[in-house]
This record gives structure tokens, sequence and C-alpha cells, in this order.
């Protein structure tokens, strides 16, 4: 498996919207496999292909804790079909968006429906950290960030510090 190198925003191919995967064959199951190691080497617990710099509707998921065995999550075309109406306010934050977090409020309780690994179709009942989970990493492949959700003031402070930090890192 290879370590892949994660788009860090302000770049524009995060705003980039996913194309739906054809079908689930041995090459994006190599993908998913490739996207998993970044994930856990990055440290995350989401990450979809549009943040690798692949504009495909695919997304690896791991929210086990780090004393639990590893439980990850393939979604190939995933489909949010039923929302709560009970809302959830967490600390967010992303890979993409490296070192920058901010309460996001989102429905507690989701049902998505996606193909599998192997390219099954499947529904899942999402709550909690699963749920939120989810929902940022199907917002990368509609094109969208966390901090779209925020306000014009707190999106672009963030933003300002992640180009001052890319720009520093340039010069470096």
């Amino acid at each position: 498996m290879t370590i892949l190198s994660i788009v860090t925003a302000p770049d524009r191919r995060l705003k980039v919207k996913s194309k739906p995967v054809e079908t689930v064959d041995d090459g994006i199951r190599r993908i998913l496999d490739d996207m998993l190691e970044t994930m856990y080497q990055a440290p995350g617990i989401g990450l979809s292909a549009v943040q690798i710099g692949l504009p495909k509707c695919l997304i690896t998921v791991d929210v086990s804790r780090d004393d639990e065995v590893n439980a990850p999550l393939y979604l190939v075309n995933p489909e949010i079909v039923e929302y709560s109406e009970e809302v959830e306010t967490y600390n967010e934050g992303c890979l993409s968006l490296p070192e920058q977090f901010a309460d996001l409020d989102r429905p507690g309780v989701i049902t998505v429906e996606f193909l599998d690994y192997h390219g099954q179709p499947q529904q899942l009942r999402a709550k909690g950290l699963l749920s939120r989970c989810i929902q940022h990493e199907m917002d990368h492949l509609k094109g969208r960030l966390f901090v779209d959700r925020l306000s014009t003031v707190k999106r672009g402070i963030i933003l300002r510090k992640l180009d001052k930090a890319k720009r520093q890192k340039v010069t470096a």
C-alpha cells in the first residue's frame, strides 16, 4: 500500500465535485486501501478521494478508538437518504485544514446508502461521531469544506492562517 499526499486548503482541487464510480474493481479497491493507510498515517478518522486529488465518490472512515481494533468502513457512491431532526454540535477538524478546528452543528443520526469494498449495496444508520464523520467526508465529495459551513468571518480567519502557514513553509 502507498501513503498518498493529502491536498490542503486553500487548493482549488478541494472545490471540485466528485464523480460517481461506475464499477468497484481491483483498481478502486487499491485506491481505497491506499486512502485508508494514508488516513491512518495522518492520523485521521475519515478521508475522501478528493482530498488526495482524485474527484471520485470514495470515502474511508474509521472512528474506532486507539484501544480498539480498527473498524474501517469503505463507502463508494454514498448517499444520505435520511437525516434526524436532532442536531449535535461538535468541534470539527479536517486533514485538509491542518490544526484548524471549529464548532459545527450537524444532524446527529443519518441513514446512508453506498456500495461497499466489494461493490455490494449497503445501508447504514449512523449516529454520533460516525454520523458526523460521514457527513463531513460527503461534504468533500460535493466540493465543500467544513469551514464553508461557518460564518464568513470565522472561515476567513481559518483560511488566512492556512495560507500564511503554506507561504512560510515554501520560504523555509
